[in-house]
């Protein structure tokens, strides 16, 4: 498949057992569209398929810079050749549920268009663990069509979430702050009862 993305054109292969393998996710165009990642940046691509987000981070901001992962070898393999073909050879490439196999805890950025048309372990998974591997700053990044569960779980983990939507999709941004930030009561009233309780202790 081609892509151009903000200006940087990109070739790459998928499987067909991959999400999306015949062209760029339509949900992950929307997040990028948003998304500024610049110098400085260390970016996780988790959940990386064919590798579409992290190879397009390596092109702004080097491929020692970047990192991938996949719970899919399928999808971890190409990722990698994928970056090879796109000149960001040195992109690390992981494989692993979640962040299995990710060490790391110095992240600016991680970036995730989680399979939200499953349950939510996944992506539970994929927030509580984000929190613990972005540096103070950091920001957490996720696209998906549903809105109120993603929004909640943002918000208990990291104290607030802003959220835009864009084709459809909802783009979250979560910054890991300096201990937890209470939501303002303009902001509880919109959570689940749950946490609004939770808020309230």
């Amino acid at each position: 498949m081609e892509a151009v993305i903000n200006g940087i054109s990109l070739t790459l292969y998928a499987h067909d057992s991959m999400f999306s393998p015949n062209a760029p996710d339509k949900g992950t165009l929307a997040m990028l569209s948003l998304t500024e990642i610049k110098h400085g940046d260390k970016v996780l691509d988790l959940g990386c398929g064919s590798g579409i987000v992290g190879i397009y981070a390596a092109k702004l901001i080097g491929g020692e810079n970047v990192v991938l992962t996949d719970s899919s070898e399928i999808a971890a393999e190409f990722a990698k050749k994928n970056a090879v073909l796109n000149n960001v050879p040195d992109i690390t490439v992981c494989c692993g549920n979640g962040y299995e196999n990710i060490a790391d805890r110095d992240f600016t950025l991680i970036l995730s268009n989680p399979p939200y048309h499953t349950d939510f372990s996944v992506a539970k998974a994929f927030i509580e663990g984000g929190y613990r591997r972005l540096v103070f700053g950091g920001k957490m990044i996720m696209v998906t069509k549903r809105l109120d569960w993603y929004k909640n779980k943002l918000t208990a983990v990291f104290g607030g979430v802003k959220v835009k939507e864009t084709d459809g999709y909802y783009i979250f941004t979560a910054e890991k702050r300096q201990g937890i930030v209470k939501p303002t009561l303009k902001e509880k009233n919109k959570l689940s009862k749950k946490l609004r309780r939770k808020y309230e202790k």
